[in-house]
């Protein structure tokens, strides 16, 4: 039988290897230098250079971090879309605030200005725009709602490395904070991890207390001055979410890749879109002419004509050996979340639907042609097309 082909997979080359074998020969193993330099290739990255990159473990922290910084609490409410992963909404709630939950483009899946303005009232403190799959919001008309009502606007840009929006990179825009991850099946990876970036210095210095138990000086600067530099005062109740040297070592080198792995995700979902062109399938948003996806996901949605159940379509794939997912099971159908905040599948139409047939096929840079023509076929054969 053909080896099972995953959802996912890095692709982690010889040059991330050496960097990590480096920093374990080094002694650096924790936070110190590779950090630091990732945090400052990573801001070069954007090309903007009044935005500050701070390194944690992972984008939950990332996230939970930039509301604390902008003072987030109970008795605030913040509005995240249905449509995501939980941790765009649990941050939220690490808080003691309280998530609003909006529904998304029936086509993109992303929050839009409409249901955000819908949701505010005068506990609104802060929106978390989600760019879908890679796919950027309409973040002018978000921020201008925002910006007319002073909300503090947490893009969570999980999917959204290298993602463009009217030419602009995300983490470049006008909000308070950009958050992305690098978790293993991203568009780059440090295995577990995260970036946050602003352009605020007093929030950028407030995230770097908080992220290392609220200590008012970097561990690396404790451990490599040349002076004994052992005092440190707590400042905060802070948390533990920097990021090692060994997985920055390896966020070094993606950094670097990023820009080609962005061309082979693109031209993956080209090929996708010319192979499921007539097909019962309607196929991912595409970006507009000044904008760029960052093609994290290639998500499907099985129109009526096609015949077959979305679970019995992925179960079907399975037996053809090849591995999808689903993006995402909404929040208002988890059950913390549902029960907690009194949810219903009417509440959020266009979500609900989208969930309902959507299907997220394998799109990553270590597939070759081969794969992609593996699940090409596997599609056609379960839609009865090939």
């Amino acid at each position: 039988m053909t080896d099972f082909l995953p959802f996912a997979l890095p692709e982690i080359g010889e040059e991330e290897i050496a960097e990590v074998v480096d920093s374990l020969r080094s002694g650096w193993v924790t936070t110190g230098p590779k950090a630091k330099r990732f945090e400052e290739q990573f801001a070069e990255f954007l090309g903007d250079s009044s935005c500050q990159a701070i390194s944690v473990n992972s984008a939950t922290s990332g996230l939970h971090l930039a509301l604390e910084a902008l003072g987030i609490g109970p008795g605030d409410e913040v509005i995240v879309p249905t449509y995501t992963f939980t941790a765009t909404a649990e941050v939220v709630r690490y808080l003691g605030a309280t998530p609003v939950f909006v529904d998304v483009d029936s086509a993109t899946f992303n929050m839009t200005a409409d249901s955000f303005v819908a949701a505010i009232t005068d506990k609104t403190k802060a929106v978390m725009p989600v760019h879908f799959a890679g796919l950027a919001c309409e973040m002018d008309a978000i921020i201008k709602v925002a910006k007319e009502h002073g909300i503090r606007i947490v893009e969570d840009a999980a999917h959204a490395l290298p993602t463009r929006y009217k030419g602009k990179l995300i983490g470049t825009l006008d909000s308070d904070f950009t958050v992305f991850s690098f978790y293993a099946n991203k568009t780059m990876t440090t295995g577990e991890g995260g970036m946050v970036v602003t352009r605020d210095a007093e929030l950028a210095k407030r995230c770097r207390i908080m992220r290392l138990h609220g200590i008012s000086r970097d561990a690396f600067d404790r451990y490599t001055s040349t002076k004994p530099a052992w005092f440190y005062e707590i400042v905060a109740p802070g948390f533990k979410y920097n990021m090692p040297d060994i997985a920055a070592a390896i966020g070094i080198h993606q950094l670097k890749r990023l820009p080609a792995f962005q061309v082979r995700r693109s031209e993956m979902a080209a090929y996708y879109n010319k192979a499921f062109s007539g097909l019962p399938l309607l196929l991912p948003a595409f970006p507009a002419s000044d904008c760029e996806h960052a093609w994290h996901l290639y998500p499907v949605r099985l129109e009526p004509e096609a015949g077959v159940a979305r679970d019995v379509f992925i179960q079907k794939m399975a037996d053809e050996g090849i591995g999808c997912s689903v993006h995402f099971i909404p929040l208002h159908l988890q059950p913390y979340w549902r029960d907690t905040y009194a949810l219903t599948p009417e509440m959020f139409p266009n979500a609900h639907a989208a969930y309902e047939i959507e299907v997220s096929l394998p799109l990553y840079t270590k597939m070759t042609v081969a794969d992609q023509e593996r699940v090409i076929c596997a599609v056609k054969k379960v839609l009865s097309c090939g």
